[in-house]
């Protein structure tokens, strides 16, 4: 990764591991927005979301010193936020990956997809329709852009689930947008 791309609000950074509250409410500004909408992806309620969020900040700021530019800040605030998404999940007792015993192997032919119906409202519409295991899985692989490993580190399952739980969700999306 470029040099400056991960510096992208150093000295921003820089200021607020020394506690300088303006700098770290001028961070705070600049990435809340985004992290919201990570986090309105996985627990899907508003409220809870801010919450988790507020508390994903909170605890940035309490660990600021062991960022070291190994990522960019945003990437290594989103990882915060997913994990305390899910942990948010797992501790209201929402499931996150139904599994059907039954299906072990899903074949990889894709349907062909009409593509008239291929708008973004569509596809978000479609997604919000999913059961909320797969709603998880769908946002992290295709939109956090995570792989089947990282998945399954995060949600504390198989890479071979990831990948059928997966597979899984994208033949149902494939289903309700058609």
């Amino acid at each position: 990764m470029n040099n400056a791309i991960l510096f992208t609000h150093k000295d921003l950074v820089e200021k607020s591991k020394l506690g300088d509250r303006k700098m770290q409410y001028k961070l705070y500004s600049l990435y809340v927005d985004a992290m919201f909408n990570v986090s309105i992806r996985i627990v899907k309620v508003k409220e809870d979301a801010e919450d988790v969020v507020q508390d994903s900040f909170i605890d940035a700021f309490k660990n600021l010193a062991s960022f070291k530019y190994e990522s960019t800040f945003g990437s290594w605030l989103k990882r915060i936020v997913i994990n305390k998404s899910i942990n948010y999940l797992k501790v209201k007792r929402i499931p996150l990956v139904a599994i059907e015993a039954q299906e072990y192997w899903i074949p990889e032919k894709v349907e062909d997809i009409s593509t008239e119906n291929l708008d973004i409202s569509n596809i978000k519409k479609a997604i919000q329709q999913l059961p909320n295991g797969y709603q998880t899985i769908i946002n992290l692989y295709l939109i956090e852009g995570y792989d089947h490993k990282e998945i399954g580190d995060i949600l504390e399952i198989s890479v071979s689930t990831s990948k059928s739980q997966y597979h899984r969700a994208k033949k149902k999306l494939i289903q309700l947008i058609n």
